[in-house]
């Protein structure tokens, strides 16, 4: 670790796979003039750099009018005082310490890196060291400015709906952000392309990513904002470039402020940005980021194949008499978890697995014979470890929960508490309520033996609560979700071998401060085999392969393509099974079985391989789709391909296998193939499904 108290003009940090330059501007604040790869020559004039934070306070506003959070007075007033640098295992780090005298304001902004991989991670720790009080209305996590004019970049947005996720959308930058003439108005424009989550579903509506890719060269900027709760993202045009700023919550769209007293200190969420020649390889690097980062678990180097019995198959009313079969099959079809789902706890004959959640005891009703308990044990009899759907932060209000907890244990405001579709919700910063989901899950997988856990949240918060202590819902919402995570973090920590799906309506809830923490990631709800694939396909770029968890749920009443169709579109993700395999005919479960069985053989590869897209990213409605995964050697390549229309045949060319031999199979359908695959002397691939659906799964092996 080094340490010093002047710049000495410039200041350099990085490693192998990232460079990074600051430089002092004449105010005094300091600017990053430089990120890059290696080789790569930007270096932005000090003058076209903005400070390395930015904030506005009630009191301390904007330099100028507009909807963009740069230019702030507080952000020209934090001047340089010192820095530190060092590197913990694999990872670099550099803290750079800035302070205003005015206000006694400190902020330390703190950068890391995963050494080799071009990927910046940020986040500002602010504390005031004056003698008043200041409250904050919002503050950056990552600023980068000197990118490449708005002229010459495409900006990706990808909107995230419920049944819809993960749709990406491509524009020119400067079809939102125009060039005025900055020349002849001595000004910066004071537009942004801004783009902001709220609620306490935080990709609802879009991902907290976005790109800017360089039209002519390919060069790619890769952001993900790793927020629970709200974020907000802008690019914007200045005299020499483009910026781009990342938040988390702000007062002026998510009603968030934060009170400073003397002494104390908030912490930004973290903001990330990857660098690559182009989209694929920005991506490859943000999932490696991603591994990097994550909570270790064994479960992102197994990959067990999960039943549910939800999707498609009994939706939510389970009973002994439909499960056991159901659990039989599964088994017989080899997978490895089967997971309960909603509704195991619903006494009522009225629908009550919705408003009634809370206690979280199993039912007599569905369950007369044995209980749960002889089911769980009918799990385990078969080799496969069981779960259990839980929906922790919500109380239905017809739960005898929602009368025992203490009013202050729930969302509230104006000293109302809350409610959402006969729900609750509970506010994990209070001690009974932490108390309550401590006992829960301590009693199901402590006593019952659970060993896998899917997390559900189906309602939504907007803007928060307001506590003791909170100055605005934004804040309590804030605050709330990182508590929730802390919670599971310390579940976990009590019983590591657990294994946990977030799930919030399915994608919802697909933020990098949640998958840090959480071991599988629903990606969707949707129920149509026809609409899943541009999901499944663009799924890496929101979460790793090994923890994208697909929904597979073939049906007896499905033709043999359509069985394979749904099956296919899971298997460079985590299966998801689901389906009435109970009903099946024994070819019609086979097909289920030799899925299953090309699906363990690769698994351990998807660990580890990284994502790109032959075809691009896909759309919605594209007849044919692609996704592919290579091993960080390039020896491995699989490609998925699903056809729902369009001509029979499809060339395409894999541009990291250019002139290498590369051998190629077909995975599946492994018993009758729908399709044929070869590659051309060119190295061009050409594929044959001459039936819709269709689906392949190639593997391409070079040396």
């Amino acid at each position: 670790m080094t340490s010093t108290s002047a710049f000495n003009g410039k200041l350099s940090w990085g490693h192998a796979g990232l460079e990074t330059e600051f430089a002092l501007a004449p105010d005094g604040t300091p600017r990053l003039v430089h990120l890059a790869r290696p080789g790569d020559p930007d270096r932005a004039p000090v003058d076209a750099a903005l400070p390395l934070v930015e904030l506005t306070a009630l009191g301390h506003g904007s330099g100028w009018s507009g909807p963009r959070f740069t230019g702030t007075a507080l952000g020209t007033r934090l001047k340089y005082r010192d820095h530190r640098s060092g590197r913990r295992g694999d990872w670099r780090w550099l803290h750079l310490e800035l302070h205003d005298p005015a206000t006694g304001l400190t902020a330390f902004v703190e950068l890391t890196s995963p050494a080799g991989l071009p990927v910046l991670r940020s986040r500002v720790r602010l504390r005031n060291d004056g003698a008043e009080p200041l409250v904050v209305q919002s503050v950056s996590s990552l600023l980068v400015a000197g990118l490449p004019s708005p002229d010459a970049l495409d900006v990706r947005r990808a909107r995230n709906d419920w049944l819809a996720e993960c749709r990406w959308y491509t524009e020119p930058l400067h079809y939102t952000v125009a060039d005025i003439d900055d020349d002849a108005h001595q000004h910066d424009s004071r537009a942004a392309l801004t783009l902001a989550g709220r609620g306490s579903w935080p990709t609802d509506g879009h991902l907290p990513m976005g790109a800017l890719t360089e039209r002519d060269s390919g060069r790619t900027w890769l952001w993900q904002i790793e927020s629970p709760a709200g974020w907000r993202w802008d690019l914007g045009r200045r005299t020499r470039g483009t910026y781009l700023a990342l938040n988390g919550p702000t007062d002026a769209e998510h009603q968030w402020r934060v009170r400073l007293d003397a002494g104390e200190e908030f912490t930004t969420v973290t903001g990330v940005l990857a660098l690559g020649s182009g989209f694929d390889a920005a991506m490859g690097a943000l999932t490696s980021y991603r591994r990097a980062v994550r909570r270790p678990h064994p479960d992102h180097s197994t990959l067990p194949v999960v039943f549910n019995d939800y999707m498609n198959t009994l939706m939510g009313d389970p009973t002994t008499e439909k499960l056991l079969p159901l659990i039989d099959a599964a088994a017989d079809a080899g997978a490895e978890y089967f997971c309960i789902d909603a509704g195991w706890y619903d006494d009522s004959a009225d629908g009550g697995w919705w408003d009634g959640v809370g206690e979280w005891l199993p039912s007599t009703r569905r369950f007369p014979d044995g209980g749960l308990s002889a089911v769980l044990d009918r799990i385990r009899e078969h080799g496969m470890v069981p779960g259990l759907w839980l929906e922790p932060e919500v109380i239905g209000a017809r739960s005898p929960i929602a009368a025992a907890l203490p009013p202050d244990a729930f969302f509230q405001r104006d000293g109302i508490r809350l409610s959402e579709q006969g729900r609750h919700q509970l506010d994990l910063r209070h001690p009974a309520a932490r108390a309550h989901l401590d006992k829960t899950v301590d009693r199901i997988v402590g006593e019952w033996g659970v060993g896998y856990l899917k997390l559900d949240y189906n309602i939504v918060i907007d803007p928060g609560t307001v506590a003791s202590g909170d100055l605005a819902p934004g804040a309590g919402l804030l605050g709330h979700a990182q508590a929730y995570l802390d919670w599971l973090s310390e579940v976990l920590d009590r019983h590591p071998h657990l294994v946990i799906e977030n799930c919030a309506s399915g994608g919802m809830r697909m933020d990098g401060a949640t998958l840090a923490v959480t071991q599988l990631q629903s990606t969707s709800d949707q129920q149509a085999p026809l609409s899943y694939p541009p999901i499944a396909a663009a799924a890496p770029t929101a979460v790793p392969p090994e923890q994208g968890a697909v929904w597979a749920y073939p049906q007896p009443g499905h033709d043999d393509d359509l069985i394979a169709f749904t099956l296919g579109g899971a298997l460079l993700g985590r299966i998801h099974l689901s389906g009435h395999l109970d009903r099946m005919t024994r070819p019609q479960l086979a097909l289920v079985r030799a899925a299953l069985t090309t699906y363990k053989s690769i698994r351990r590869d998807l660990a580890r391989a990284l994502p790109f897209w032959p075809l691009g990213l896909p759309g919605w409605t594209d007849e044919w789709l692609a996704l592919g995964m290579r091993s960080p050697d390039d020896r491995t390549t699989y490609v998925s391909l699903w056809r729902r229309g369009g001509a029979p045949e499809l060339e395409l060319t894999l541009d990291h296998l250019a002139g290498r031999d590369a051998r190629v199979e077909i995975l599946h359908p492994s018993s009758a193939p729908a399709g044929s695959a070869v590659r051309d002397d060119g190295g061009r691939l050409r594929v044959t499904l001459p039936r819709t659906p269709g689906v392949l799964l190639l593997r391409l092996s070079s040396t």
